[in-house]
């Protein structure tokens, strides 16, 4: 079971396990797209999914890449609404699916789970405040810098440690630049001593200045 269920009863756990279900899909899969009805809150077991936008002239924009053991969607389900972004899976990966009424009855029912959602909000809140800093205020590297600090995020991603499997081509998409600039960025980072490269993936070493850098 995910992170979060750790706090539960042990009736809310056996309620949450039975309202789980995990399906596989391969990369490139869209999970959903803008305008979906999508009413399951939404786990990575496995892999790497990015919640994004197409614009209307058909500008791609990432909002925010969801790494192996983040779940998101909550807001969606809670309001009963259909999705106001698509979600794209950029490797092969096994998404987990906690149907509504099970979400609903433990909204209703446990205060751990209720923690744990109000913990997530308020760290996503301060993720969008900060993407708006983000691009107006920071460089391609330093943009860069804080995309890849967010995917290790204590509270969203408790159990990823410091390393990450994770290509260039996937942090370029995830960041909004090419991946010329993501690969130039990252050697600048590594330089810096802030963050190991290896093949396909990255292990931070300084978290702290990595998710301040530029400042």
């Amino acid at each position: 079971m995910a992170y979060w269920s750790s706090e539960l009863k042990e009736e809310e756990f056996e309620r949450a396990r039975r309202g789980i279900s995990i399906k596989s899909f391969s990369k490139g899969n869209y999970l959903c797209h803008v305008g979906d009805r999508l009413d399951q809150w939404t786990g990575v077991a496995s892999g790497i999914a990015v919640i994004g936008m197409v614009s209307a002239k058909g500008k791609a924009t990432s909002l925010i890449g969801v790494p192996q053991g983040g779940w998101f969607g909550e807001g969606t389900v809670l309001k009963g609404e259909p999705r106001r972004y698509d979600v794209i899976l950029l490797r092969d990966s096994e998404i987990a699916f906690m149907n509504r009424p099970t979400f609903l009855w433990l909204f209703e029912n446990s205060v751990a789970f209720n923690r744990h959602l109000v913990r997530m909000l308020n760290e996503r809140l301060a993720y969008f405040i900060a993407l708006a800093e983000y691009h107006r205020l920071l460089d391609a590297t330093g943009r860069l810098a804080r995309n890849i600090a967010w995917l290790f995020n204590p509270v969203l991603s408790p159990r990823i440690g410091l390393h990450i499997e994770i290509t260039q081509e996937e942090i370029a998409m995830l960041t909004g630049v090419s991946r010329q600039v993501a690969n130039k960025s990252l050697q600048s980072l590594e330089a810096e001593g802030l963050l190991n490269v290896g093949h396909g993936s990255i292990t931070v070493l300084d978290l702290q200045k990595l998710s301040r850098y530029g400042e």
